[in-house]
């Protein structure tokens, strides 16, 4: 017996658009990431995919995304988890920042290990910054040490798997068919656990918008397949855009 996992990265941000650094700031999508997430539902449609639970992070730029490609499958009226814990990586102080204006500041290697880099966190927000998740009232229940002022990849894979292993896992065995909605550091955390990929070369890992990644999952939930739904070669050359943002 296999489970069907879908992985799914929200469609074009207005800062994804403007080459910003984003992380916990809550920004819409553009009309190209509405015709990316229409796109991917239309996808999944085809597939004949169905699913029975919906996994999503608290930020507007997923839940739309996820909204959208649901109501293309008529699957608008499913049951939706929403966890601070499948959030984007918090960026910091480079939230806001123009990404390639930062590589032209800080340098393009600096700007890579923020990136892209496994344990290299930037700058945190100060905690009487008015951008802190603090001051969002998503966050007033979190404990002062749960709530971050910045984040490395590392970070998120400590904070996104014990969510993986109490909600989405107890689904997955259940024999539900999963639909996440997050974003690309999240998700890139949680292909490294289910591929099993290191520290070092989780770098070279680049997820695209708007494209539905799907897992097969054996019984112990270990990768059987996995596969970007649609054209490979695009799914390919919109991963490529991605790692080419900081410059």
């Amino acid at each position: 017996m296999t489970a069907t996992l879908l992985l799914l990265r929200h469609g074009e941000s207005t800062w994804n658009l403007e080459n910003r650094f984003t992380g916990w700031t809550d920004v819409p999508l553009t009309a190209t990431g509405e015709a990316e997430a229409h796109k991917a539902g239309q996808l999944m449609l085809q597939e004949g995919l169905v699913f029975d639970v919906v996994h999503t992070s608290l930020l507007l730029r997923a839940i739309a995304t996820t909204e959208i490609a649901l109501r293309e499958m008529g699957l608008h009226w499913l049951p939706v988890k929403r966890h601070w814990r499948l959030n984007e990586r918090h960026y910091g102080a480079l939230q806001g920042l123009n990404k390639k204006e930062t590589a032209e500041r800080y340098g393009a290697d600096q700007v890579f290990a923020w990136r892209r880099g496994y344990a290299t966190p930037p700058e945190p927000l100060d905690w009487d910054d008015d951008r802190h998740p603090r001051h969002d009232p998503r966050y007033a229940e979190l404990t002062p040490d749960l709530v971050p002022g910045s984040e490395c990849l590392k970070d998120v894979v400590e904070r996104m798997l014990p969510y993986w292993h109490d909600q989405v896992v107890p689904d997955l065995r259940a024999g539900k068919r999963v639909l996440i909605g997050a974003h690309g550091n999240s998700l890139r955390a949680l292909v490294k656990h289910l591929d099993g990929i290191g520290d070092d070369e989780i770098t070279d890992l680049n997820i695209p918008t708007g494209i539905p990644l799907l897992y097969e999952l054996d019984g112990d939930l270990r990768k059987v397949s996995s596969r970007y739904l649609g054209d490979a070669e695009a799914a390919k050359a919109a991963a490529e855009a991605v790692a080419r943002q900081a410059g």
